[in-house]
């Protein structure tokens, strides 16, 4: 089946070249999907996107006119497509409801250390030949309260782990999860979470709901000091309220592999340009702050299943079978 496959680096068409056993005639494209480039997919009935594509009821319109029959999102996560739209367009869209959610835990963690303890800066320091400890003092996570937002697959593997440190956690969830008690993780509010906890991680999809659920207001509500991580997605921090937190002392530190403003930055190499983006400049100005772009997902166990799902939902497209991981209709 003809497929378009936009947002394409060098590792995407490579795994997923090695994941189509089935013979799919794959078009990769290096741009995002937009408007202006949704002609680009034109013949294919399957095009393959990831989270900072535009998929909006616009593009939509202009792939069903092209004859796309199925959106392959390569994540979990599908908010950058309006499903809505898709279903009236007689669209299909999937994603990778399954992978490897180790991958985003753990790199939770990296994150977590490298701001407490200032690793980055360390490392730095030494290339430059200054091997002094000044400025770089951080805190024993053992004994400290890890707060967790969002505790499906991921936020319990991260929370499993911060247990591992000796620490107490708690979390917040619609969804109690069996497997998130069994470590001992106590569900409480979301305001007592904050209040208490020396950590707080998100690991919860973005919604409605969550949209800027880290703001001004939850930002004051908050341990004085905390450190807060995000390896989930940008629009659950409302970065300016966030900026005026660390400015103050609020926030003790801010880890965030996200940034919602991330579409016109992340996955290109921009370090002979100038950012004309004011937020995320002012924000990597921070020695408390660490930000990565976009990458806890990225891991070859990870990417593996990411490509194999993907080659599977548009076998079963070409098929006539029941699409697995359909995302549920709007």
């Amino acid at each position: 089946m003809k497929t378009a496959v936009f947002s394409a680096r060098r590792y995407d068409k490579t795994m997923l070249a090695n994941a189509n056993q089935e013979g799919h005639e794959l078009r990769f494209i290096e741009d995002r999907l937009t408007p202006a480039t949704a002609v680009l997919a034109t013949g294919c009935e399957a095009v393959c996107v990831f989270v900072n594509d535009s998929v909006d009821a616009e593009v939509l319109a202009l792939l069903a006119a092209q004859g796309t029959r199925l959106v392959a999102t390569r994540s979990t996560g599908y908010n950058h497509i309006d499903a809505a739209a898709a279903e009236q367009h007689g669209i299909a869209v999937v994603r990778v409801t399954d992978y490897s959610p180790h991958s985003v835990a753990e790199f939770a963690v990296g994150l977590l250390l490298a701001v407490n303890r200032k690793i980055a800066r360390a490392s730095v320091r030494t290339r430059e030949g200054n091997f002094d400890l000044d400025g770089l003092m951080g805190f024993d996570l053992h004994g400290k309260t890890v707060g967790v937002i969002g505790t499906g697959k991921i936020g319990t593997i991260f929370a499993r782990i911060m247990s591992g440190f000796g620490c107490t956690v708690v979390g917040h969830d619609k969804f109690h999860n069996p497997a998130f008690e069994a470590l001992g993780g106590r569900y409480i509010g979301i305001d007592e979470l904050l209040e208490c906890s020396d950590v707080v991680s998100l690991h919860c999809p973005l919604t409605e709901e969550t949209h800027h659920i880290v703001n001004a207001d939850s930002l004051a509500r908050a341990k004085r000091g905390s450190i807060l991580v995000n390896t989930s997605r940008g629009g659950l921090v409302d970065t300016e309220a966030t900026i005026g937190a660390l400015k103050t002392g609020q926030l003790g530190g801010l880890a965030i592999d996200v940034y919602e403003q991330e579409a016109s930055l992340f996955f290109q190499d921009l370090s002979s340009t100038i950012i004309t983006d004011d937020v995320i400049q002012r924000l990597v100005s921070f020695p408390n702050v660490i930000v990565t772009g976009h990458q806890a997902f990225f891991t070859v166990e990870a990417i593996g299943q990411i490509m194999r799902t993907t080659i599977e939902s548009i076998t079963a497209l070409e098929r006539g079978e029941p699409l697995r991981d359909r995302v549920p209709r709007a």
